[in-house]
């Protein structure tokens, strides 16, 4: 995996800002737990005028991460750090053109790129 992205310092056209880092990875490629602790759930985001669920929220006592463009092998339970836990979905069916990466970004909305 490559590590790419802008952190916080990504402003959209639209003005918003990417709260996040995007990790380059193969289409359909595994994508391992970045920590142990408990799965909690598809989290969604927008996209346009609807929302895209295509995430899972992970948490333990010190973090919480939302991570995106993933299809995870379970919603809920519990998963152990570098085991994996899903597979990277492919975005070229819908952003034409776009390298594949996941999104991860921090539950409070704090930049993640000191964790990685």
């Amino acid at each position: 995996m490559l590590f790419k992205g802008c952190g916080l310092s990504c402003i959209f056209s639209d003005g918003g800002i990417h709260k996040g880092i995007d990790i380059v990875c193969g289409d359909y490629g595994i994508i391992n737990a970045p920590f142990s602790g408990n799965l909690g759930g598809p989290v969604g985001r927008a996209v346009g005028d609807s929302v895209q669920y295509d995430g899972v929220k992970l948490y333990n006592k010190v973090h919480c991460v939302k991570i995106f463009n993933v299809r995870p092998y379970a919603y809920f339970g519990s998963v152990v750090q570098g085991k994996a836990m899903g597979y990277l979905l492919p975005q070229q069916e819908n952003f034409s053109g776009i390298t594949s990466h996941l999104d991860l970004q921090m539950c409070d909305g704090s930049d993640p790129s000191p964790f990685i």
